[in-house]
């Protein structure tokens, strides 16, 4: 969650401020940064090591490698309002500005070709921003992130208020928590040329694999490697 928030925030600093990025977002910064995120990171984890609240997903689902440890209202407000809020309203605020600047620099860019064309009597398209869709990207995988983790962060908080937990929820909301990696492939897939790309590759060779394979068990299949009995035709 911090990693994405970061990641906004650059983007937000390289829409805003195209003219200094470069001397704002420096390699010693960006290291710092990194830094700052794995401290930020540990720091919230220390908690759960010293048993208050549970230390990563819930024990049925994971019961041969999941204690099963009593989770502690304050535990979970505790880790909300540090993880999960600050990170979702950096993220809500970059990426509403993002946008609100991008379509007010297509509507200048409109405008000004307008204006040209009914001067020259040519008429012009609109080119896209590509900060605006390389933003698009980075907001549907943090949507998606978000999206797939809200009802685990709600399971979480109402099993800790109430003390009362359902198998079938708690496996539901984990196991979509764990599917936001896959959807990010998903993404990606459909976002990005060179990903499209490599997808049909890789779905090519594996429908040729598995056509090879068929051919292969097939007993009325029959493959010549060559001249039967020394004969040439």
């Amino acid at each position: 969650m911090a990693s994405l928030a970061c990641i906004s925030i650059d983007r937000y600093i390289a829409i805003t401020k195209p003219l200094t990025y470069n001397t704002l977002v420096t390699p010693w910064r960006l290291r710092l940064c990194i830094f700052l995120i794995w401290l930020y990171s540990t720091l919230v984890f220390l908690p759960s090591f010293f048993h208050w609240g549970k230390p990563g997903y819930h024990g049925d689902v994971f019961q041969w490698c999941a204690e099963s440890w009593h989770t502690d209202p304050y535990f979970t407000l505790f880790i909300v309002m540090m993880l999960y809020a600050p990170a979702a309203l950096i993220v809500c605020f970059t990426y509403f500005n993002i946008f609100r600047i991008c379509q007010q620099h297509t509507k200048e860019i409109s405008e000004r070709q307008a204006r040209f064309s009914s001067q020259s009597g040519e008429t012009g398209e609109v080119q896209a921003c590509p900060d605006k869709r390389y933003a698009m990207v980075l907001f549907r995988i943090t949507s998606v992130f978000y999206i797939l983790w809200l009802p685990y962060i709600i399971y979480f908080l109402l099993e800790s208020s109430t003390g009362h937990s359902n198998r079938f929820a708690s496996f539901l909301t984990t196991w979509l928590a764990i599917s936001n990696s896959f959807c990010n492939c998903v993404i990606y897939s459909l976002s990005n040329s060179v990903f499209q790309r490599g997808l049909k590759r890789l779905s090519g060779a594996m429908c040729t694999s598995c056509a090879s394979q068929m051919i292969a068990k097939d007993p009325y299949t029959v493959r010549s490697k060559g001249p039967l009995n020394g004969f040439h035709v």
